[in-house]
């Protein structure tokens, strides 16, 4: 028996940016110039902390402004560059971009998107099926560009309620069951047997993932006892 170290998963943490004048009342989409408030701001400065003691390896961000800034927060106490990557972007929107929740909810598309999402396409823009897939695949990108390493990505609620739909075999017929707020963070490992769900929408203590900086999978043995 090998007496070296185990190797480590690769763990891959989802941060949604903080808060805007837009959250719970509007679609920002991908309009430009929704900044973070100073609510906002104190938010990401707290997920920061809370991430500071973790060995984050690398930071990508979707390139919009409230993302950019939530991850330029967590930067700071890394030393790192905040990488933009599109793949991780918010939802296309199209004609539904800034408008009113209130008002979106009583259209027949609204309740398409919140029964059946796997056939809802927003009017003018993507369909969920569509957003999914393209942030399921830049977080593979992701994963095998960072072997055995900590990312931490910033992204949005509806592509990250994807993402965590797919990572835990959740058809997307029930994403919105899925609740993620805002400067949340939800943690994956990934490994030699497959995906773990370390956290989901967490606004709490991360001590544990400082704690088990290097885990490691279940041996063959353990899994089978």
């Amino acid at each position: 028996m090998s007496d070296s170290a185990p190797t480590p998963p690769t763990r891959l943490i989802l941060v949604r940016h903080a808060v805007t004048h837009h959250t719970g009342g509007k679609l920002s989409g991908r309009m430009a110039g929704i900044d973070l408030t100073p609510e906002g701001q104190a938010q990401a400065a707290r997920t920061a902390e809370r991430l500071a003691p973790v060995n984050v390896t690398t930071i990508y961000a979707s390139p919009i402004e409230r993302t950019m800034q939530t991850a330029a927060a967590i930067a700071t106490h890394h030393k790192l560059p905040v990488i933009e990557h599109a793949g991780v972007i918010e939802a296309e929107y199209g004609e539904w971009t800034d408008c009113e929740l209130k008002d979106l909810a009583k259209t027949a598309e609204w309740k398409v998107v919140q029964a059946a999402p796997s056939r809802a396409r927003f009017p003018g823009g993507e369909s969920i099926t569509e957003m999914q897939a393209r942030i399921v695949a830049a977080l593979n990108a992701i994963v095998g560009s960072h072997p055995h390493e900590t990312t931490v990505v910033v992204s949005h609620a509806d592509p990250i309620k994807s993402a965590i739909a797919h990572f835990t075999g959740v058809h997307l017929d029930l994403f919105q069951r899925i609740h993620v707020s805002p400067a949340s963070v939800t943690v994956f490992e990934f490994h030699a047997y497959g995906t773990t769900m370390m956290k989901c929408n967490d606004t709490g203590s991360l001590d544990e993932l400082v704690a088990s900086a290097a885990p490691h999978p279940p041996k063959q043995d353990e899994r089978n006892a």
